[in-house]
């Protein structure tokens, strides 16, 4: 455990400058109650003494709550440490116990997402509407320099809001996380804590230098600040224009995005109107709206070559991690991963013979579920349809096309394949396979997407019964 020796906090700029935020902050979005992220190290519990000040004068509820990580040996004493600070100050306290998941992305990556997921959890149980982060003016110079160095563009290289909702980290769009210290260094929040005679809890990990951040900070930064004094404040100035820059690439896309829709999908001979660096702004908008994640430079790059350069009748499907990017009449198509249905199936070994689907009879029920086929046969009373006691009597079949099926929709029009029907009504070929159909033997009766073969369908019998498929959503 640190402590520092009594001093002077610089200019006393860290109270005024935190409580002027605080007050724009609850200003702006009428807080029931606030919580601060407080881990136990310096930044944090100086931020747990401003905001215990000044929600205690402002009469607003303070909640603080920890995440315990499991991966140092000294966990359990920064816990310990926290909920001794925050009783302290009557501070109520919570905390989470998380595991960090091993998924090669690094131990600093892999712990944010459980992290930043167990605090919004906890602002949803206390009701807390405003989660406060204790990052200070180093910490955005560091992010900044690490974003430069992974070669980020503007969303990147502008750094750290002073506040913003992260509905995919906190796990809701309705709480706010601040960080009121933003723009001052850490020598003066330091100042403060000697001042104000503060403990706080040192993470032995922060002085590894395998960890990017740290070696920056340790190894690279101490050389910047000898040789470019104050160049932390530049680099933010710096991040702030850059930011500035990314909120008009953003109102620009937005409005080409809205230009290029058409209903969900997206109107290739608009899009391609536009030049290269637009083309690739509006894309990255999409996947910001659609809430996909965020597809690199070279991924980009070959999605849009090959949106604009596949051949017109190639059944064109580019795979994100979070959904499939699809061509279908010149229109781009952003579709979810689904699962394969049982009966999708492929022929047996020999590549003969071709398992039949299921079997079934209607017994005058409303509905059938076919999980295997992804959906629901709805029968439905109706003016034009299957005389129901000659359904009633049929031994029937649910399967998925296996090619050459024929179907009549009605009797002035011809008999077509069902892929010249799926043609003329537009249907992308991706949601063809999904879609099964009903026969009795050989004679198909109904092809999901399209209709009833007209053979038997009766115009003036009492009991008419038509058929309707409703494929599952999730």
């Amino acid at each position: 455990m640190s402590r520092t020796n009594r001093g002077t906090d610089p200019a006393g700029s860290v109270p005024s400058v935190c409580n002027e935020a605080l007050a724009r902050l609850s200003t702006t979005y009428t807080p029931t109650s606030i919580a601060i992220a407080c881990s136990g190290g310096l930044d944090s519990m100086v931020l747990l003494h401003l905001a215990h000040a000044w929600c205690a004068h402002q009469g607003i509820p303070l909640f603080a709550f920890h995440v315990h990580h499991g991966l140092s040996p000294n966990a359990d004493a920064w816990l310990a440490h926290c909920e001794r600070s925050c009783a302290s100050l009557g501070v109520p306290f919570d905390h989470r116990r998380v595991t960090i998941p091993v998924d090669g992305s690094g131990v600093e990556a892999a712990a944010r997402r459980p992290r930043y997921a167990a605090l919004g959890a906890m602002c949803r149980e206390h009701g807390a509407t405003l989660l406060l982060t204790a990052h200070h003016l180093d910490d955005q110079a560091e992010t900044v320099l690490l974003q430069l160095l992974r070669g980020s563009g503007p969303a990147g290289l502008s750094g750290m809001e002073a506040a913003n909702r992260s509905p995919g980290l906190l796990g809701d769009d309705v709480t706010v996380m601040a960080r009121p210290l933003l723009t001052q260094p850490r020598m003066a929040l330091e100042a403060y804590a000697a001042t104000h005679d503060l403990r706080w809890v040192e993470d032995e990990s922060n002085q590894d230098a395998r960890y990017a951040r740290n070696a920056l900070r340790h190894q690279v930064m101490p050389a910047l600040a000898a040789n470019f004094p104050g160049f932390q404040a530049r680099l933010a100035r710096g991040a702030a224009h850059v930011a500035s820059a990314q909120r008009m690439l953003e109102e620009l896309a937005a409005q080409d995005l809205a230009a290029c829709l058409d209903g969900d999908a997206v109107d290739l001979a608009v899009l391609g109107a536009l030049s290269a660096d637009r083309i690739d702004n509006c894309l990255r908008h999409l996947f910001a709206v659609r809430g996909l994640a965020m597809p690199s430079t070279a991924w980009l790059a070959e999605m849009v070559w090959q949106l604009f350069s596949a051949r017109e009748d190639a059944q064109l499907k580019v795979t994100h991690p979070d959904c499939h990017i699809r061509r279908h009449r010149g229109k781009l198509y952003l579709t979810p991963h689904l699962p394969e249905l049982e009966g999708m199936r492929d022929p047996d070994d020999l590549g003969i013979f071709v398992k039949e689907g299921q079997r079934f009879r209607w017994q005058g029920e409303a509905s059938i579920a076919f999980p295997a086929y992804g959906g629901v046969l709805h029968f439905v009373r109706a003016a034009r349809g299957f005389d129901a006691a000659w359904l009633r009597a049929l031994p029937l079949m649910i399967d998925f096309r296996k090619g050459g099926e024929r179907l009549k929709t009605a009797a002035n029009r011809p008999t077509r394949g069902l892929k010249a029907h799926f043609q003329a009504l537009g249907v992308p070929a991706w949601e063809r396979e999904r879609l099964p159909t009903v026969s009795r033997g050989r004679e198909l009766l109904f092809a999901a997407g399209i209709g009833m073969d007209c053979a038997h369908v009766l115009e003036d019998s009492e009991d008419r019964i038509e058929l309707r498929w409703e494929a599952n959503t999730a």
